[in-house]
């Protein structure tokens, strides 16, 4: 009797644990309206933002490529947008 009394008191307890935690989860979640505002507000939601992310990403991926296919230290560029020789271009 003692053992059941004890097993029913620990399933109450962690049934009244999960409650607690469901109910702060439902409190602290952001809903519809403000979900929506917030996915927004996101960086790569703007058009601009995501043409210059994907501009840069372009840059980046020239410059490696370029790298690539030539012996110049192009690490040591001042101004990457510009090939050249001799480590300094502009």
């Amino acid at each position: 009797m003692q053992s059941l009394r004890k097993t029913l008191i620990t399933v109450a307890m962690l049934g009244a644990g999960a409650g607690v935690g469901s109910a702060l989860l439902v409190i602290v979640t952001p809903r519809g309206q403000r979900k929506q505002e917030m996915l927004k507000e996101m960086p790569l939601q703007d058009p601009l933002r995501r043409d210059e992310v994907t501009r840069t990403q372009q840059l980046v991926m020239d410059v490696l490529q370029e790298a690539a296919t030539t012996q110049e230290n192009v690490a040591w560029r001042k101004n990457w947008m510009v090939g050249g020789k001799g480590g300094k271009s502009a």
